[in-house]
């Protein structure tokens, strides 16, 4: 197994980051196996989806539908509707893995991974990138 932690700046607003590229160099060369993703974040998911097409901006307006950030959350510590960002990884897990075939992803034509970050009080994230060799 080979592993390494990747650190990304997501900045001060809610966020759709595209790690794709990061993962295609991950397992370059690598030959066959399984590339696991894991965020050691309870405020960050990792999503397979397809962006630049709206869709990206699409999930931070459901997530914003589905999560408001007003009052209502018990977990009330940090800026207001915190506790929305603590709710996000029941919706959006924590992890994600992907076939690798011969060194490279094995995703579908639009597929991208993303790390889904709606945590404002939080602008660094750490990614896990872990290649099971098959």
């Amino acid at each position: 197994m080979r592993s390494d932690t990747h650190t990304y700046h997501t900045g001060n607003a809610d966020v759709v980051l595209d790690l794709t590229r990061d993962c295609a160099q991950f397992v370059a060369g690598q030959g066959d196996g399984l590339l696991h993703l894991f965020v050691p974040h309870a405020t960050a998911g990792l999503a397979i989806l397809e962006t630049g097409a709206g869709s990206d901006d699409d999930v931070i307006a459901a997530l914003r539908d589905l999560l408001p950030g007003d009052d209502r959350w018990k977990h009330r510590h940090g800026s207001p509707g915190h506790g929305r960002s603590h709710v996000l990884p029941a919706l959006i897990p924590p992890y994600a893995s992907v076939p690798v075939l011969d060194g490279q992803l094995a995703l579908g034509t639009w597929q991208s991974i993303c790390l889904v970050d709606i945590n404002v009080d939080n602008s660094e994230r750490a990614v896990r990138f872990s290649f099971l060799a098959g």
